[in-house]
């Protein structure tokens, strides 16, 4: 019982403490020295593998926030276990759908974040030839991916979508008689 007892009040302090660290993040002002601090980004870091789910996805709110100044990618790319614990978060089959979209879009921020500095010119040219490859309608290797999401109504998501420019979007909706019919709505921005 009273080991019991003292999991229940460590659960409550992590989460207390990751949810200051998110508050503090949100704060423009604050993001460049939390990053710099010697101790919030590994503890960040820590908190992605917590076994309480709100737990992980504050982390992943608080960096989110962090990764939004650019300023801070290389560094947050760089610190040990960031990218790793990262694609555990994404991979992990118990991580709830919302938290893998974070964690996902953390990751490609942080692992995009050379090509937005600038990098190497030809690099860049070399791989906007590659995806300008995968634009084509003859591609053999290119895939389908239709994902049904219950209950999804979010504009921001399909916006999301067709700011890739490769992608396309189509909401299905049930028709007065239980069908599933296309919305007139698609996204195609190529």
């Amino acid at each position: 019982m009273n080991s019991s007892s003292s999991t229940m009040n460590e659960e409550p302090d992590a989460l207390s403490v990751v949810n200051q660290l998110r508050d503090l993040a949100a704060d423009p002002l604050n993001r460049r020295a939390i990053v710099q601090d010697q101790g919030c980004l590994p503890g960040l870091i820590l908190f992605m593998d917590h076994p309480n789910p709100p737990v992980v996805h504050s982390a992943l709110l608080a960096l989110r926030y962090l990764a939004e100044c650019r300023a801070n990618r290389e560094k947050m790319k760089g610190e040990l276990g960031m990218m790793l614990s990262l694609q555990n978060v994404i991979q992990k089959s118990t991580t709830p759908g919302e938290t893998k979209l974070l964690a996902s879009e953390i990751y490609d921020i942080l692992q995009s974040s050379n090509m937005a500095d600038g990098d190497s010119f030809s690099e860049m040219n070399s791989r906007r030839r590659k995806a300008q490859f995968f634009l084509g309608t003859t591609n053999k290797r290119a895939k389908t991916v239709v994902l049904h999401i219950d209950g999804l109504d979010d504009t921001a998501l399909a916006s999301a979508i067709a700011s890739t420019k490769v992608m396309k979007a189509q909401q299905v909706v049930k028709s007065e008689s239980g069908e599933e019919v296309k919305a007139l709505f698609s996204l195609l921005s190529a």
